[in-house]
């Protein structure tokens, strides 16, 4: 916990001075828990949280009473009272979604989000509806717009000259709206320098400490360790096989372990056989593959008094961390994250003051 508020203040600390830095802690705080992540980071003095969709945004208003939250998914018809009733702020991504808060707003003029579409072309007006809504201004009417966003498609390569497009299209965009706080970067736009940070930001992988730098040191805390326990050890002589499709043939005789974790607990089967995992201060190969509930380390030469049935080996810790089991699977850190499964028992150390 005191990693990830530090992690946000951080960010907090990078931006210009004037600039909100926000929380994205949608699918469940990247699947480290919204509760614990949540109620860390609103004690270090965030206010603004993203999240995914209206039942995230439920929950969180129930963690955090107070706290401004912002649904990245936008508003549906039908929703308006769940809406209101937990003070909760749609991000509208389409003129229909517009049409249908505006009705709403002017009931209760509760405030909402506009995204605009700059290159991503997911979420958010593309430019036709931009074109549309700025004709005709009366489709916001009644409507508070608490800020304006858009998001960056390649922020994560700084020399990509797309970064530089979208920050143009940006503020063109913005010279012909209403005026309203302003945000374009999540984790990685935010190391683009300040013009890229407006009036708000809103980081999400960053504070789990994913490297919002690709090919560079990460700046940011390790959060995530993850442990798990020795099931079974045997000794194999040389030529023995290991794993499923037997994958792994033994080059000399040794000692393989057994470990209760597997892909169902997102230990990726395309870390096979680039892996590691931590023993008794050292680092340790997978071999075989990944299957479904286990994992099989080569633990010839550690001390047996360390790699014995009941003792943990660390699969994620400070020397292998979330960034580098990304690199091994093929994925990226995200994916690491929120593919940790409800198998794990989680422990949550420290607070946001520690």
């Amino acid at each position: 916990m005191a990693a990830i508020a530090a992690n946000w203040r951080r960010l907090r600390d990078r931006v210009k001075p004037g600039t909100e830095t926000a929380a994205v802690v949608k699918a469940d705080a990247y699947g480290l828990g919204m509760g614990p992540v949540a109620s860390a980071l609103c004690a270090a003095g965030c206010g603004l949280f993203f999240v995914a969709n209206l039942d995230e945004g439920l929950a969180l208003r129930r963690i955090l009473p107070d706290a401004r939250i912002a649904i990245l998914n936008g508003f549906a018809l039908g929703t308006g009272r769940e809406f209101a009733r937990a003070r909760l702020m749609p991000v509208l991504n389409d003129l229909g979604q517009i049409e249908a808060w505006r009705a709403k707003a002017m009931e209760t003029r509760a405030p909402a989000l506009l995204h605009i579409d700059t290159g991503m072309s997911r979420l958010g007006l593309p430019p036709r509806e931009l074109d549309r809504l700025v004709e005709s201004p009366d489709l916001l009417s009644g409507v508070e717009l608490a800020a304006i966003l858009s998001h960056l498609a390649c922020a994560d390569d700084r020399a990509s000259p797309k970064n530089r497009l979208q920050r143009r299209d940006f503020r063109m965009a913005l010279k012909r709206l209403p005026h309203a706080a302003a945000g374009l970067s999540a984790s990685s736009g935010i190391f683009l320098g300040r013009s890229y940070h407006f009036d708000l930001v809103r980081p999400g992988a960053a504070l789990y400490g994913v490297n919002p730098l690709v090919g560079r040191a990460n700046p940011m805390i390790q959060v995530v360790n993850l442990k798990a326990k020795i099931l079974q050890v045997r000794e194999i002589d040389r030529g023995g096989t290991v794993g499923y499709g037997a994958a792994h043939r033994m080059a000399r005789a040794g000692r393989v372990a057994t470990v209760g974790v597997g892909y169902a607990d997102g230990w990726f089967r395309s870390a096979s056989p680039r892996a590691s995992a931590g023993i008794a201060g050292r680092r340790v190969p997978v071999i075989g593959r990944v299957s479904m509930d286990l994992v099989t380390i080569d633990v010839t030469g550690i001390d047996p008094a360390h790699a014995r049935v009941g003792a943990y080996v660390d699969l994620l810790d400070g020397a292998y961390g979330v960034n580098e089991f990304a690199r091994d699977s093929g994925t990226i850190g995200y994916e690491v994250l929120t593919a940790l499964g409800p198998r794990h028992h989680r422990i949550y150390r420290g607070d946001a003051d520690s």
